[in-house]
């Protein structure tokens, strides 16, 4: 069961990061996709939730 959250936790950072660098790069562009924008910053907020409710699975000792 560990084995699979610290995998799905490794998974789920990387979207994030990656999530992170294309709202970087919509947002520079001048003619972006305002609901393209939001919809990608909501699913940010979705995977940070998800990496913080595995970390707390993980090692409830540790704050979130």
């Amino acid at each position: 069961m560990q084995v699979e959250m610290r995998q799905r936790l490794h998974e789920l950072q990387l979207e994030h990061r990656d999530l992170d660098a294309a709202i970087h790069r919509l947002g520079d562009d001048p003619s972006h996709d305002q609901l393209a924008l939001t919809r990608m910053k909501r699913r940010k907020l979705l995977l940070k939730d998800q990496i913080a409710w595995i970390e707390r699975q993980l090692d409830p000792d540790i704050r979130a």
